[in-house]
């Protein structure tokens, strides 16, 4: 492998979603947004909803990353996540429709709506929403 790239596993309960070389990473964390690049410090994150961006010699590819752990070493990375979807994966219509469902749960004042919960909901709709975009 070149000194531009590093091996990247992404694994969810049911496949291997993505193995395979990339010259840097996006995605987010619960401390925020990290980019990775080859070389970097040896790190374990917890995986927040968002965006993912794999660098690849062809491009940028692009998937809603939705939660997990990544563990980062100099030469790679390796993600456990519970859900990632490639933009062709998703449903416009039901992710806008997990938006306003999320959207009307924070809005409600209830105390018996569970507003991280409803967060989390929010975040993943986004994320879909904005792969497709």
């Amino acid at each position: 492998m070149a000194d531009k790239e590093m091996s990247l596993r992404i694994i969810t309960p049911e496949r291997v979603f993505y193995e395979g070389t990339a010259q840097m990473v996006e995605f987010n964390t619960t401390e925020g947004e990290i980019g990775v690049l080859p070389g970097h410090i040896p790190m374990t994150v917890i995986v927040a909803p968002g965006v993912l961006r794999i660098h690849e010699e062809s491009g940028i590819r692009e998937a809603a990353l939705h939660a997990g752990f990544a563990e980062i070493l100099p030469d790679g990375i390796s993600v456990l996540a519970e859900i990632v979807e490639w933009p062709d994966e998703i449903d416009l219509e039901r992710a806008d429709a997990a938006l306003k469902r999320a959207q009307d749960r924070l809005k409600e004042k209830s105390s018996e709506t569970d507003f991280k919960r409803a967060e989390i909901a929010l975040q993943r709709a986004m994320a879909r929403i904005q792969v497709l975009k």
